[in-house]
């Protein structure tokens, strides 16, 4: 049995310690905001905080993440940064199909909480592992920027 701190509330999970975090989020404790893409930490799409860093969760082992602070695509409505972006989202019209679209937040809402004043080189960057499918990128950068301090 481990205690995991998931958006500010504990949640006790009885599972292997090798399980991925993505599937005891989305399988044993229902948060199915967090997606599947790729199983290999490739596009992003599995994209939750640790300790405020964005992660790929699809590969990280829950063992790893006791006692420490995971953060989900549930919460960020929680967080002002969280509240802005999700409103540039819609300003900006950014989903498509919406299925990359809670990685893509999760690693906007890391990049923004780290440097509120982002600029292009850091967007790039902390952007670059989130794939779209739907060729959106124009609008997520654009959708940052405004968000952006910069």
């Amino acid at each position: 049995m481990q205690t995991l701190l998931i958006n500010g509330q504990d949640h006790a999970v009885d599972v292997p310690d090798d399980m991925p975090l993505l599937w005891v989020l989305r399988d044993v404790l229902g948060m199915t905001g967090t997606k599947y893409g790729c199983g290999i930490a490739q596009c992003g799409v599995c994209t939750v905080h640790l300790d405020g860093q964005a992660t790929r969760s699809c590969v990280l082992p829950v063992s790893a993440v006791a006692g420490r602070r995971v953060s989900t695509i549930e919460g960020m409505a929680e967080l002002p940064v969280g509240q802005q972006v999700q409103k540039a989202w819609l300003e900006h019209e950014v989903a498509q199909c919406g299925y990359c679209q809670p990685g893509q937040i999760m690693s906007a809402v890391g990049l923004l909480q780290a440097h509120p004043d982002a600029n292009d080189e850091q967007i790039t960057t902390a952007m670059a592992g989130n794939l779209c499918r739907c060729a959106t990128y124009t609008r997520i950068r654009a959708a940052i920027k405004s968000v952006s301090k910069a």
